[in-house]
């Protein structure tokens, strides 16, 4: 069997975690605690050298990134089209999306997390905040304008890869009570369709970590563990 190894804090492991659940995809759960740098352990570097999750475990096949996981569980394991379409202009489009997310969407709501958060012990200024919130409008205005469009989901009238990987990271910001989506009723809309495709007890499952906002954040500013992760942030906070 499969084996996964996911910490549901992460938005790239919770979107294999959905995809994988709400196909019904056989596979053992791996937890990794993030917060408490099992990552960095010298037993999961034997895993992997990246010390990232998620990573999946295939037999002697060992595979990282979580967008090059559900492409490879979507030709593997022979799921309905429409998830990772043949067709060679539909199948660039979920492509032309899930290349577009990592220095966007997904790089722009982790930002507005990480700042919220405090992960560097003290708040960031106004301004920084300010910028990022302005950084994350203009991703989710690109998101609507250029890939929702009039569609019901990204690619198409059916759910993709990319609905999955966006539908996480919309959510990670509700990890410090913040909605992105408020005032935004086509987005709002768009999310709760996929809520609904991926199944709404599952989703809720997900991101049940999140949603305790309080008690994420006093953890992750009080673990001393995560003064490996303070170097990687600095710039961010200067």
């Amino acid at each position: 069997m499969m084996e996964l190894y996911l910490d549901l804090l992460s938005p790239p492991c919770r979107a294999v975690f959905l995809f994988a659940k709400s196909l019904r995809i056989p596979f053992e759960f791996k937890h990794v605690e993030l917060a408490d740098g099992q990552q960095y352990s010298e037993e999961f570097a034997k895993l992997s050298i990246v010390k990232k999750v998620p990573v999946l475990k295939d037999g002697d096949f060992v595979l990282t990134e979580s967008t090059a996981i559900l492409k490879f569980l979507a030709r593997k394991c022979l799921v309905a089209d429409h998830w990772f379409p043949a067709d060679l202009r539909q199948q660039a489009l979920v492509n032309e999306y899930s290349s577009w997310q990592h220095l966007n969407l997904r790089s722009h709501c982790s930002k507005v997390f990480l700042f919220k958060v405090s992960i560097m012990g003290s708040e960031v200024s106004k301004e920084k905040m300010d910028v990022a919130l302005e950084d994350l409008r203009q991703s989710l205005d690109l998101m609507e304008e250029k890939f929702l469009q009039d569609k019901l989901f990204l690619i198409s009238n059916r759910i993709s890869l990319a609905d999955v990987l966006a539908v996480v990271e919309v959510m990670q910001p509700l990890a410090v009570a913040l909605d992105v989506l408020e005032g935004r009723p086509k987005l709002s809309a768009w999310r709760d369709r996929v809520k609904k495709e991926l199944g709404e007890k599952l989703f809720e499952e997900a991101h049940e970590r999140i949603r305790d906002s309080k008690g994420l954040q006093q953890k992750m500013q009080n673990n001393s563990t995560l003064e490996k992760l303070k170097p990687k942030y600095e710039k961010l906070f200067r």
